[in-house]
């Protein structure tokens, strides 16, 4: 399994140029092996759209819905474990607490995240893949 950051899972399922044929084809590779998402992006999503930052084809919860049925995809909920660890990263991480989730959910599952986020690219204490 691999986890994808909500900007990837979006452009993914939006077949979005901004995805890097390079990543897309990672995605692909890992298809069967599962592509974690954490729970947190579907709130992440559902602020995106209500705040004006996000435009989706479809209705934010018609769109959430096909989009955690897609090929591969598993939805990873928020556990006590990734709670407490999301407050208590390793290291200096920023405060946004979506990305802080996210990289918990990764840490804890003990897998590579696929994103394109600067502030999690620098971040030493993590997997990556991009």
């Amino acid at each position: 399994m691999i986890i994808l950051d909500t900007d990837i899972w979006i452009w993914y399922v939006q077949d979005d140029k901004k995805l890097k044929p390079n990543t897309l084809q990672l995605i692909s590779d890992h298809e069967t092996a599962g592509l974690g998402v954490s729970a947190i992006s579907l709130w992440e999503i559902a602020e995106a759209v209500e705040n004006g930052g996000l435009s989706l084809p479809l209705p934010v919860t018609d769109w959430l819905e096909a989009a955690i049925l897609y090929p591969g995809i598993e939805l990873l909920p928020l556990t006590p474990k990734i709670a407490a660890l999301s407050a208590n990263l390793p290291g200096n991480f920023h405060k946004d607490p979506a990305d802080q989730i996210i990289v918990a959910t990764s840490l804890v599952h003990s897998v590579s995240l696929v994103t394109y986020d600067s502030k999690i690219t620098s971040y030493p204490h993590i997997r990556l893949l991009t």
